[in-house]
């Protein structure tokens, strides 16, 4: 499932490769993954693209008057391409963008001149995608009210890595979360963003079992979770910018400390890791160093 890093990476992207273009043509070829009406579709041609963020695990994309948002769940993943490409298969959404005077100037760093950029004179595709098709894409027109799961106001805490989120913050909202620590970082209304994955890695980061309760932790612990939440992400947003474009429909895992790395030796200590599977989702944990 994509989290933070993985969307954080696309969002950018996406960003730096769209903005400033306008839909030319929208197509759904699998429909159950439009949360919308073929007119609501429709309506979206001529309409320029002015951002593509992120909240949490969906990717929003702000239009001249509409917005769109995707929850890729599982599977989805979005992919970026000339038209001439041929789509991949179990394609759901495409949208077709139009040439563009120049990108944004807004655009994140790391996008600046990349050669992975489509030209600013040539048509360029999104194409969302999902085999197993349970992730959505919601079409929000601008004055129809239409409830998105997981997204809508009070729904989700901070973005794990918002500025605003101090470790102030993170003290307070924290005492008011009971329950086992990896429960607590994947519950979005805590904080948004976080999944099964980097969940392994922010617990390991912080040596710190899955299976701690909240109440049970010491101050200097919660600070050490804190910490060990921005560093890990950040780090793995540094390694993705590297590793995932231009193929942005893949999510790359390999470079993960602990997650399914079961019965192999912990990096810190060289303790075999412990894994425990329950249906799609692992956890992986090591019992020497994770207390």
């Amino acid at each position: 499932m994509p989290e933070l890093p993985d969307l954080a990476v696309v969002a950018d992207a996406l960003h730096a490769a769209l903005a400033g273009r306008s839909i030319e043509r929208a197509e759904s070829p699998a429909p159950l993954a439009i949360r919308g009406t073929p007119a609501e579709l429709q309506a979206l041609v001529g309409q320029r693209l002015e951002r593509v963020d992120r909240r949490g695990k969906f990717l929003v994309f702000e239009l001249a008057r509409d917005r769109i948002a995707v929850n890729a769940m599982l599977t989805g993943r979005l992919q970026l391409a000339a038209p001439e490409e041929k789509r991949p298969a179990n394609t759901a959404v495409v949208l077709a963008f139009g040439s563009r005077a120049r990108g944004p100037r807004d655009g994140s760093p790391w996008t600046r001149r990349a050669a992975w950029l489509p030209p600013d004179a040539a048509g360029v595709e999104i194409r969302y995608r999902d085999p197993s098709q349970m992730g959505k894409v919601y079409l929000l027109p601008d004055g129809v009210v239409r409830p998105v799961a997981g997204f809508e106001d009070g729904e989700q805490g901070p973005d794990a890595d918002d500025p605003a989120l101090t470790l102030e913050v993170w003290r307070e909202r924290i005492r008011k979360h009971p329950g086992e620590l990896k429960s607590l970082l994947r519950n979005q209304s805590f904080v948004a963003g976080i999944g099964n994955a980097y969940s392994d890695e922010i617990l390991h980061a912080a040596k710190l079992s899955p299976f701690r309760r909240r109440s049970s932790l010491a101050p200097e612990e919660i600070d050490a979770l804190y910490v060990a939440m921005r560093a890990t992400l950040q780090d793995a947003v540094d390694v993705l910018r590297e590793r995932v474009p231009p193929t942005f429909e893949k999510q790359v895992r390999d470079f993960l400390a602990v997650h399914r790395r079961g019965g192999e030796p912990c990096p810190r200590c060289g303790t075999r890791l412990s894994e425990v599977s329950s249906r799609s989702e692992a956890t992986t944990w090591c019992r020497g160093c994770q207390s």
